[in-house]
């Protein structure tokens, strides 16, 4: 287990001590448990010839999840933890934290301590303003999956809204698949040499704050970030003259957003925007579009949403780290059969309005009786070009099969 593993137990422990202090005579224990499979495939050779050609990559993981509760204190112990082992990837084998905290609601204010969660936005396409959680790369590229943060975050109602304030110790490095593993790119990222613009490195303070309400039908959301940015950019390092790697560098940041979203009937207007200092020049960036919802289709008790989102993002490309979503449109659709089987497909792809390099995502999941569901999901990159370090994912297209049982 690594150090920082260590420390999650550590942390884990206290809190359990603390639980106990509570008063369990009206405690409440809930759990569950995931254990899974997982089948990827990639059906390209890969593009680089030190990376593994295997075509079929199985993994499995393990997610046991509790919920302690005291109805009279209004205090709860949530604990998630994590665990993939994975065949061929090395760094995708790991396990984590995801959660484990303590939530004190004293009605007009909470507080939550320990290993947590948050999630900011609105959007489908890209989850612009979404920073207190670092991304789980190992995990999967679409940004869904993040790695517990440590933090204390008070929540207060200030009349119209609720304010969050967001004290947070300790920064989780992003994780990156290992040298040899698909979906690398065209150079190893050793990510345990990571380079800190803060001399505390991983125990730089950082501290956020966010203002949300329901206005009518205007959610709205307002936050400010200061900090250690969740997005590395890279450097080059030799280690002869003929092997290069990159190193991830965290920069200090200061991040301005919001995120606004507007019911109206069977139609959500969505926007993200944020503005970011501190990697080179200040710049701004914005994913702003539509979901409409066709309801009962065909005279079926299915719904179709129809997503449309275009995507900018001015930031310095000399300084700040690589993306692709500059100047970009994405257009989906979402099928939810409304079955006992809660069958639902969502597909879509993010189109470059420059050189019309498109990354198409499809997922799909059922569940199988009461206990089973499986999922598949698709991920293909058409159209890009290697030799370019944001497209260099060319040949990794991949496809997922997910068995999962719950317990």
């Amino acid at each position: 287990m690594t150090g920082f593993g260590k420390r999650f137990w550590a942390v884990f422990t206290l809190l359990a001590v603390l639980a106990g202090g509570l008063g369990a005579a009206h405690a409440r224990l809930d759990y569950s448990v995931e254990v899974g499979a997982e089948l990827r495939t990639f059906p390209n050779d890969p593009a680089f010839s030190d990376q593994d050609d295997t075509t079929f990559s199985p993994s499995a993981f393990l997610k046991p999840e509790f919920l302690y509760e005291w109805e009279d204190s209004r205090t709860t112990l949530a604990v998630e933890v994590f665990a993939r082992a994975d065949l061929d990837d090395d760094e995708r084998t790991h396990i984590d934290i995801r959660e484990a905290s303590i939530l004190h609601d004293g009605g007009s204010w909470s507080i939550v301590a320990g290993i947590s969660k948050v999630f900011w936005g609105v959007t489908e396409s890209r989850h612009l303003v979404d920073i207190i959680n670092q991304d789980d790369f190992v995990e999967d590229i679409d940004g869904e999956d993040k790695l517990g943060q440590p933090m204390v975050n008070i929540g207060l109602s200030i009349g119209v809204g609720t304010l969050d304030l967001f004290y947070l110790p300790y920064f989780r490095e992003r994780t990156f698949p290992d040298g040899p593993a698909r979906l690398r790119g065209p150079v190893p990222i050793i990510a345990d040499q990571s380079v800190f613009e803060s001399p505390a490195e991983q125990w730089t303070q950082s501290f956020a704050g966010r203002w949300s309400a329901s206005v009518g039908a205007f959610d709205i959301g307002l936050a400010h970030f200061h900090g250690t940015s969740r997005e590395p950019r890279f450097t080059p390092v030799f280690v002869s003259a003929t092997n290069v790697v990159l190193l991830p560098v965290y920069d200090q940041i200061d991040q301005s957003s919001a995120d606004l979203q507007f019911t109206q009937d069977a139609t959500l207007w969505k926007v993200e925007a944020l503005t970011r200092a501190g990697q080179g020049k200040r710049f701004a960036a914005v994913v702003a579009g539509l979901e409409h919802t066709l309801y009962q289709v065909f005279g079926t008790a299915a719904d179709v949403g129809l997503l449309a989102e275009y995507l900018y993002d001015g930031r310095d490309e000399a300084r700040a780290p690589p993306i692709f979503q500059n100047n970009d449109v994405f257009a989906g659709a979402r099928l939810t059969l409304n079955d006992a089987q809660d069958t639902a497909v969502l597909v879509g792809a993010i189109v470059d309005a420059e050189d019309g390099s498109t990354f198409v995502s499809a997922e799909a999941e059922r569940r199988i009786g009461d206990d089973w569901k499986v999922e598949l999901e698709a991920r293909f990159f058409v159209n890009f070009d290697p030799r370019e370090f944001e497209t260099a994912l060319a040949e990794d297209d991949f496809v997922t099969l997910r068995l999962t049982k719950y317990i």
